[in-house]
């Protein structure tokens, strides 16, 4: 059997096995799971949208447990920030400054209700997502998370526009490279 064959049908299993880890926490949306999990082994963006209470943020936090990464929630406000959300330096007792990382550098982000945050916040998160990295004190620190996974509880319209109808309300993401060592 050629070694492409075999990277297939471990990848298979794997994925066969992931999937059963987290349907004994999220039941009955088969379909959902597989959107998201082909929508972060594909490296892309998903769009979950619902009503509350459908269990999109258990369904985030879930598949980060099973593939073993780190995960943060984002509650995004009126006053929000975008060092709140990329983080600050800060002036140590050795009185030199040092950079505090925020909850964007975390494998898996999720982010609610992103529409209810300045257009500056917005685009401090879509620099994450589109640039797979962060400015913050005019410096791009390394190793931020790129966004992957997207969820919303209201109708979809695009997080580009500034706009105060932009309703994308639920953002996470995977870093490529925290996958690297997932075993497929």
């Amino acid at each position: 059997m050629s070694s492409d064959v075999h990277s297939v049908e471990r990848f298979g299993e794997q994925y066969r096995r992931l999937k059963a880890e987290v349907n004994k926490v999220i039941i009955g949306q088969d379909a959902v799971v597989d959107h998201v999990l082909l929508g972060i082994f594909s490296r892309g963006h998903c769009l979950l949208v619902g009503v509350p209470g459908l269990a999109k943020t258990l369904l985030v936090n879930t598949v980060a447990r099973a593939l073993g990464l780190s995960f943060n929630r984002i509650q995004f406000t009126p006053d929000l920030m975008p060092s709140d959300i990329v983080g600050s330096e800060i002036l140590g007792e050795d009185r030199h400054f040092r950079f505090i990382k925020g909850p964007l550098f975390a494998n898996i982000v999720l982010a609610d209700e992103i529409n209810r945050t300045p257009p500056k916040t917005q685009a401090a998160l879509l620099e994450a997502m589109q640039e797979k990295s962060v400015t913050a004190a005019g410096q791009t620190p390394s190793s931020c998370s790129p966004p992957r996974t997207r969820s919303s509880k209201k109708a979809p319209i695009p997080c580009l526009k500034r706009s105060s109808t932009a309703s994308c309300s639920t953002s996470a993401w995977i870093t490529p490279r925290s996958l690297r060592n997932w075993p497929w």
